[in-house]
């Protein structure tokens, strides 16, 4: 479990087919190494990987085929553009995002970028129903691992904008985005035991869960 609060960036270098390096610099390698141990999970752009080896610099971590297939961790180690890092949450830790499982549902496309005073608005598409059924106004989502908060999206949950402050733009991977970027998102987790209740009962196994149903029952 994280928080979506990302700790520093780091490089992601396939070592085979299904394994990978992620290495970091100082001062921020000390955020993501100083308690790291074989087994320990880490979110890489919001995947979360296990350490399965430690080194000096980061850490070897095994990909699985599925998560390949559904992220943009190919696409990272090809590219060589910095990946967002946070470590799993501890018992006792301060809350500052929201619960992120680390489990990717899908990749977005960046379809604008505006600066806007202070801040940066990013619009996203989403053509999956896996991702787009929890895109509802003021929810949270996690993109690149990052925890944000949805400013406006259409009916159907197929486009969205965040808006990004100084610092998390500064901090994280967002910077380097462009129109036509992928970018990794995990739907709220909170959203899904929802939708899985409402979808459990008899009377409403046949309706859709939309944004309009859930206001109508009081979840936005």
């Amino acid at each position: 479990m994280f928080t979506g609060l990302i700790q520093a960036l780091g490089t992601i270098v396939p070592q085979n087919d299904y394994q990978v390096e992620i290495t970091c610099s100082l001062p921020e390698r000390e955020l993501i190494l100083a308690d790291l141990a074989i087994g320990d999970s880490v979110a890489v752009d919001g995947v979360c990987l296990t350490a399965d080896r430690l080194h000096s610099q980061g850490f070897i971590a095994a990909v699985s085929p599925e998560t390949l297939r559904r992220t943009t961790l190919n696409y990272r180690a090809t590219s060589q553009t910095p990946v967002n890092l946070e470590t799993s949450l501890r018992v006792g830790s301060k809350l500052g995002g929201h619960f992120v499982t680390g489990h990717v549902d899908g990749t977005g496309t960046v379809s604008a970028i505006a600066r806007r005073a202070i801040a940066w608005e990013i619009s996203f598409t989403v053509s999956a129903a896996a991702i787009s059924r929890y895109i509802v106004p003021k929810g949270s989502i996690a993109i690149n691992g990052i925890s944000l908060t949805i400013a406006e999206c259409d009916r159907q949950g197929t486009q969205f904008k965040v808006a990004i402050i100084p610092q998390t733009f500064e901090c994280t991977n967002l910077k380097y985005l462009q129109v036509g970027s992928l970018v990794n998102l995990e739907g709220d987790i909170l959203g899904k035991y929802v939708e899985r209740f409402l979808r459990s009962s008899p009377s409403q196994s046949e309706q859709p869960i939309t944004a309009d149903f859930l206001s109508d029952h009081g979840y936005i």
